[in-house]
């Protein structure tokens, strides 16, 4: 059988005009939809609550993107009865079938790209570039995992024994829970759902509460492209009122989480647990988070490297798992390059994220705000502003990209996960020094190291403890198919997205011995 090969999608290039009178057609239509009720989805019902979520955007609070059904337990049980009733019959559709809805949820996507980015820039803050990013990895995922499901389905491959026909094959695991993050919530959300849905499986959707309703254009895609009531199953609701239930109920096969690393490890003790009437050890993946440094010696390019700390540290306003949140400079070309750093972040334009021209949004609640501007004013006290620190007399939760410098390694904003726009400059002794700073932390999940020297690349490839390592390049930007994403240590349970091993995370294989 021959596959179609794989393709990333291209981006929209917002310097033609039309592309840019497009975008602003597509904001419109978005904020004729603001206020919206958007329902639960379990099975074919469409299920209305009283209790909602309330979607708002980040640049001004009292803009309510859209109410959407809050889902209780009840609901978690009733979603979880549905998927396993759904996946009885899910489950014998044959591989490359299931992987078709994909190609048609995609194609779906693609006409729909500039709609779906809007909402992003509306309910998460993305600036145009960042949302319309976001949506075409949503589409790479899903034709990614399609063309994988499709190489997984054919024979595999067994040492033959005489007088018997010895085969395996993968089949799904059952029902599980999807809880993705807000940080990427088209893109990671439609890759954790489709990659257990194409492997087979039937899931229960929690979106993230900051941004349920581009969550429920998925699961309308999806329906839109023939998948079947009951494959997916979308119920919003407060972690802290359904999160512990779906993870600990005896009907749950499996959990696929992005999020935090409290939340993560919680899962996955939880999930250890056995549940009366549970038949099976629940498998968790899990990706939760880094705190990532871009190393920079004296012999690397200054002016790209500053270029792109800058574009790591603020992209999204740092909202990134991957984000360089700590820039590690040996100290021979330390003020210069810190110099370079914050001239350029000091000419980032701030505001609305739905103004192309303003290259950072806002942060996405008063939560991330309150806790970032708490890590700000311990940087004032123990280390040196370089630019940033200051809250704005603007509606929405901005705060501007901020540095420090002559940070201490091991300190507060040295070791832990900001989620922030604010970037930590170390000084190293020299290039020893530099990776020796860069591992010394409980996370490993991206890295960057900008050097001429050939040996320093071999060194750091074999010592840098990430799971995404750049050479000359920056640390965010992960492409399906060409980077499997995923960490080391508290980073997560590496779980490598976008490669050809994520979908056997939601398999298991079957061998079947004959004689004849």
């Amino acid at each position: 059988m021959t596959i179609k090969l794989y393709q990333h999608e291209t981006l929209t290039d917002f310097s033609i005009p039309e592309n840019r009178k497009q975008m602003e057609n597509a904001l419109r239509e978005v904020r004729s939809q603001f206020g919206l009720s958007y329902p639960l989805v379990i099975g074919s019902e469409r299920v209305d609550t009283k209790e909602k979520i309330v979607s708002v955007n980040p640049a001004n609070p009292q803009q309510v993107i859209g109410s959407v059904s809050k889902a209780d337990t009840t609901h978690v049980d009733m979603a979880l009865k549905t998927g396993w009733a759904a996946f009885d019959k899910w489950k014998r559709v044959p591989g490359p079938e299931r992987a078709r809805y994909l190609y048609r949820a995609a194609a779906i996507m693609r006409r729909r790209k500039l709609f779906l980015s809007a909402v992003e820039i509306y309910e998460a803050g993305k600036t145009w570039s960042e949302a319309e990013g976001d949506v075409a990895e949503a589409i790479d995922f899903l034709e990614y995992y399609g063309r994988q499901m499709e190489r997984l389905s054919q024979p595999i491959p067994l040492t033959p024994l005489d007088g018997e026909e010895d085969r395996a094959f993968y089949i799904p695991l059952g029902v599980g829970a999807i809880i993705p993050p807000w940080n990427f919530p088209l893109a990671i959300l439609a890759g954790m759902s489709s990659a257990a849905i194409v492997a087979g499986n039937c899931v229960v959707l929690k979106p993230a509460s900051t941004t349920p309703v581009i969550g429920y254009h998925f699961a309308e895609i999806m329906r839109e492209a023939g998948l079947p009531p009951g494959v997916l199953n979308f119920v919003p609701g407060d972690g802290g009122t359904i999160g512990d239930h779906i993870v600990d109920h005896p009907l749950t096969r499996f959990i696929s989480f992005t999020g935090s690393r409290e939340v993560g490890l919680r899962i996955n003790r939880r999930a250890a647990e056995t549940a009366p009437g549970q038949k099976w050890i629940k498998r968790v993946v899990a990706e939760m988070g880094g705190k990532d440094a871009i190393v920079v010696d004296e012999t690397a390019d200054l002016d790209d490297a500053a270029d792109d700390i800058v574009a790591s540290a603020f992209g999204f306003q740092g909202q990134k798992c991957s984000a360089c949140s700590r820039a590690i400079i040996v100290d021979d070309i330390y003020d210069l390059l810190l110099t370079k750093i914050v001239e350029r972040t000091k000419k980032l334009y701030m505001g609305p994220a739905d103004n192309l021209s303003n290259d950072v949004g806002p942060v996405i609640d008063d939560k991330a705000y309150e806790k970032i501007l708490g890590y700000i004013q311990w940087g004032k006290d123990n280390a040196k502003l370089q630019t940033g620190g200051t809250t704005l007399d603007m509606d929405g939760y901005f705060i501007p990209p901020t540095i420090f410098s002559d940070v201490e390694p091991g300190s507060k904003i040295e070791q832990e996960e900001i989620f922030g726009p604010v970037l930590a400059v170390i000084r190293a002794k020299d290039w020893s020094d530099a990776l020796r700073i860069a591992n010394d932390t409980d996370y490993g999940l991206t890295g960057s190291v900008y050097t001429a020297v050939r040996d320093r690349i071999v060194e750091a490839v074999e010592e840098f403890h990430v799971g995404n390592l750049y050479i000359n390049r920056k640390c965010t930007g992960a492409i399906v198919g060409a980077h499997p994403f995923g960490g080391f240590n508290m980073s997560g349970t590496d779980s490598k997205t976008g490669s050809p091993d994520y979908l056997l995370l939601f398999m298991q294989m079957k061998a079947v011995g004959e004689k004849l």
